[in-house]
């Protein structure tokens, strides 16, 4: 089972899909996924672009097949962003492409911003510049995760995470995944989440940047992503019809083609 630790303590696990040819340098592209997720979020990603990049998908700290984390663990978002840079380090690559879900994309804004020698291209997908206006939903959803458990958490808020349009069957898978979260982990990140914005970061973004949403995320409008997208130098931004505020998941075949041609170009 592929793992590092990247921190005193922190032990990460990740997995490697490869399907380029052997005797082809091939790229490493780096997936990043949301709150309450594990790289398996990315699953229906690996098609796309495991035939000639070679697809790592990061468990983050505390979530999946890393260990999960105490409630008392000491949270810190710039953590999350070296443990990207651990890993890359840990791969024996010099740099690598980073796609991020939600605030897998913020991480990766923030990685890109930060230490632009290891980032190849950029792509962030429903993914804020800030979390911070998160202060008005977090302390419900630590409340009721403590007072009921994490499913009935995910359950009574995919509704606005996936919008409208997934099927029941869809929507089950997604719940399941999620709820394999420890509680513990949950009320220590999601503490941290409200106060993380990299907005002042982003000019400073060297790669190559593809950013996508939707016309009606919760997390912020379409013009609202635009203010800080046209800050990074080389970026655009495509905009999805649709309700939900993880692109990656309602719209996972258009989101990942669109992925796979941009890092192709």
């Amino acid at each position: 089972m592929p793992e590092f630790e990247s921190a005193p303590g922190v032990t990460l696990h990740y997995t490697v899909d490869d399907f380029t040819d052997p005797w082809t340098p091939a790229p490493t592209v780096i997936l990043l996924h949301g709150l309450a997720e594990s790289g398996e979020a990315f699953r229906a990603f690996v098609p796309y672009l495991a035939r000639r990049h070679r697809v790592v998908r990061l468990d983050n700290r505390g979530y999946g097949r890393s260990p999960a984390l105490p409630a008392d663990h000491p949270w810190r978002f710039d953590s999350l962003v070296e443990d990207v840079v651990a890993l890359i380090r840990h791969l024996g690559i010099e740099r690598a492409h980073l796609v991020g879900g939600k605030i897998g994309g913020t991480i990766a804004l923030a990685t890109a911003a930060r230490h632009p020698e290891v980032v190849g291209r950029l792509a962030v997908l429903g993914g804020p510049a800030s979390l911070t206006n998160m202060i008005t939903r977090t302390p419900a959803w630590r409340a009721q995760i403590a007072a009921e458990g994490v499913r009935p958490w995910v359950r009574g808020s995919n509704a606005g995470r996936m919008g409208t349009r997934m099927s029941p069957a869809q929507l089950g898978w997604w719940e399941d995944l999620m709820s394999g979260t420890a509680a513990s982990t949950l009320e220590g990140f999601l503490q941290m989440v409200p106060n993380v914005d990299v907005t002042a970061e982003v000019g400073r973004i060297q790669a190559p940047a593809l950013v996508v949403t939707t016309t009606g995320s919760g997390l912020g409008s379409a013009d609202e992503v635009r203010a800080w997208q046209s800050r990074i130098p080389d970026s655009r931004l495509v905009v999805l019809e649709n309700d939900s505020y993880h692109v990656a998941a309602s719209d996972p075949d258009e989101t990942a083609a669109l992925v796979r041609d941009f890092l192709a170009e």
